[in-house]
């Protein structure tokens, strides 16, 4: 049975789509700055695609080429929406988000190293304690 001609679409139409989606396109290229600060822009990419066709005629009419009987098209849109930059340097990694609203996830990983500084100078304390007492 020969191949439908939708699939000769469909199958150009998402190679299309491949190949203009790579990681540079959500994480872009890093910016190396004089200071030595790498700045990576991240990205939000939205696809939509669509696809169809219709066969034209009797069926019991058609022609041998039946391509000739076939009508079809496909379409496709991109959005490619700068979210944020991720800044590494000076000893340590923020994400500067572009909108002036951060989200909860990210209040929460620019949180996360303040949290563990504590944590670590808790313990770092406990344990100074602990050997004063068993010193005495």
């Amino acid at each position: 049975m020969a191949e439908h001609p939708i699939k000769g679409l469909m199958e150009t139409a998402m190679s299309s789509i491949k190949d203009m989606v790579d990681v540079n396109t959500i994480v872009g290229q890093a910016v190396n700055t004089p200071d030595g600060t790498v700045i990576i822009p991240i990205s939000k990419v939205s696809f939509g695609f669509g696809a169809g066709g219709s066969e034209f005629g009797d069926r019991s009419k058609l022609t041998k080429d039946a391509d000739a009987n076939f009508g079809g098209g496909s379409g496709g849109g991109a959005v490619i929406e700068p979210v944020a930059f991720m800044v590494v340097g000076q000893g340590q990694i923020r994400l500067m988000p572009i909108n002036k609203e951060p989200s909860p996830v990210e209040e929460i990983m620019d949180k996360v190293p303040v949290l563990l500084d504590k944590a670590v100078s808790c313990f770092k304390k406990k344990d100074s304690k602990e050997e004063t007492v068993t010193e005495a």
